[in-house]
């Protein structure tokens, strides 16, 4: 794509694993650019990774605005998956596994894979420190909300389809993925969860929720605005005033979806990091890409489900022109190469190396 860079990479996480990750920044050869950029980190939704339409979309998108932008395989997905599947059903990190904090050993990982992809962006001389945003989908929303509850160097979070921090034996609570409804139960000690969690965000900067009334994905039937607006205030009183409290955005009649590529998403995250490129003005005349034609069009990988106009496929996303990259120019690691460092990036590997210390930590 004209103007916009991608590089193949890995970066560390914790327990000696790696993540295999594209990133997307400026190419200063096509336009030049003086000073800093931001840096921005894509987390995918429950069974997304690199592969996913809106990663690769968003990679480019911001890219062109002028930023850096890293996109990564989550735990079990693509690269990270035995298989080298996207979307393999049940997913991987889905399997209950009979041992003390499993759940908050898998939400470990998955939190420490952002929190790494932060310190990537920081080691790049370009990046500015203090113009870092993440953007969370679906279960991403559920990570980067809680990352952004302790990560000081997150300077902006936007959730789409997610941001229900809600109750006791409410939604994370009765749910019963390990990587969420675990590690959120475990969070029951803090009290009031949810007020805490947006009230710790507050501390750290601003924040962006993003939804649609129909969304049954996230119950948002459960959560109306009411719903948030009591969260918000019981935050607000934690917080000790509303200054960087979240604000959200509520479509009526839209389901589950990647909002932060629409008009409203890409100009609240230029108001937080301020693009290098592109201005308001810009990002209002530009040109939008309908996401169910393109996919089509473009012959693009996503699930049945989500193409449909209530869901991602609805999206008129900013921005046209963009390419749908093959799947294989996404693969970071060459076959020999990925089959030499298998141990060290598939789910099966991890899952195998944590039962063997919670083994050894038993004397078993």
């Amino acid at each position: 794509m004209p103007g916009v860079l991608a590089d193949r990479v890995t970066y560390a996480t914790a327990d000696g694993m790696r993540v295999p990750a594209i990133i997307y920044r400026p190419d200063p050869a096509v336009r030049p650019y003086g000073g800093k950029l931001p840096g921005i980190v894509v987390v995918n939704g429950h069974g997304g990774d690199k592969f996913s339409w809106y990663a690769f979309y968003s990679g480019m998108l911001f890219a062109r605005a002028g930023a850096v932008v890293v996109t990564y395989d989550p735990i079990g997905e693509g690269e990270r998956n035995a298989r080298k599947l996207s979307r393999e059903n049940p997913a991987p990190h889905d399997t209950m596994v009979d041992l003390p904090h499993w759940g908050q050993r898998l939400a470990g990982l998955m939190q420490t894979d952002l929190m790494q992809a932060v310190s990537y962006l920081r080691a790049q001389p370009e990046v500015d420190h203090a113009r870092i945003a993440i953007v969370g989908y679906s279960m991403g929303a559920f990570i980067s909300g809680i990352a952004g509850s302790f990560d000081t160097r997150i300077h902006a979070v936007l959730l789409s389809g997610g941001g229900t921090y809600d109750g006791p034996h409410q939604y994370f609570d009765e749910g019963k993925l390990p990587c969420q409804s675990l590690p959120y139960r475990a969070l029951a000690v803090l009290g009031d969860r949810p007020a805490i969690l947006y009230a710790l965000n507050a501390d750290r900067g601003p924040m962006l929720v993003m939804n649609g009334d129909a969304d049954t994905v996230m119950r948002m039937s459960e959560h109306p605005p009411a719903w948030f607006a009591d969260v918000r205030s019981r935050a607000i009183r934690l917080h000790g005033s509303d200054q960087n409290m979240f604000t959200t955005i509520l479509y009526p009649d839209i389901s589950h979806r990647t909002s932060w590529v629409d008009l409203d998403g890409v100009l609240w995250l230029n108001h937080q990091v301020h693009f290098a490129f592109w201005r308001d003005e810009d990002i209002r005349a530009a040109d939008t890409t309908h996401i169910s034609r393109w996919i089509q069009e473009n012959n693009v990988d996503v699930s049945p489900n989500y193409i449909r106009e209530d869901r991602e496929g609805g999206l008129d996303a900013v921005g046209s022109g963009f390419p749908a990259i093959p799947r294989d120019q996404l693969m970071v690691l060459p076959e020999e190469e990925w089959k030499k460092e298998e141990a060290v990036l598939t789910y099966r590997s991890w899952a195998d190396k944590i039962m063997r210390a919670e083994s050894r930590s038993r004397g078993q």
